[in-house]
């Protein structure tokens, strides 16, 4: 017997704001047999395909140290020093620059709530030629 992942939990402070800002960060949506309010202690989005799920549940806590897990993302499109564009638009700040001089490595941001997440090349560019299929 094996488990699989239902979906990833995060801790917020403010679960709605943060399934918010996180949608629109991946193109999510909420369930919408279930819409999520400002008041909800979870609010729950998902992919398209309803595969992938973040739930928010609401903590008292602010966020005090490193992450212990984190996403890694990848952009659909574009190339990873646009989406970082788009991501800093958003509203993510840039906690560490991991790229290197010939165009690999990531960039570690955080979230409105300081929850840090990388940002990786795209499938395109690693396709090019671009280092490893990893980071």
């Amino acid at each position: 017997m094996v488990s699989f992942i239902s979906h990833v939990t995060i801790d917020a402070r403010d679960p709605y704001a943060l399934s918010r800002w996180w949608s629109d960060v991946l193109d999510f949506a909420e369930d919408p047999d279930d819409p999520n309010l400002p008041e909800h202690e979870e609010c729950l989005i998902q992919s398209a395909d309803r595969v992938t799920k973040l739930l928010f549940i609401r903590v008292p806590e602010e966020k005090a140290v490193k992450n212990r897990l984190h996403l890694d993302l990848r952009p659909v499109a574009d190339a990873r020093d646009l989406e970082l564009d788009r991501l800093r638009a958003l509203g993510a700040t840039e906690v560490d620059d991991r790229r290197t001089s010939d165009g690999l490595g990531w960039v570690v941001l955080a979230d409105p709530e300081g929850n840090e997440f990388c940002i990786l090349r795209s499938l395109a560019e690693v396709a090019a030629g671009q280092g490893p299929p990893t980071c």
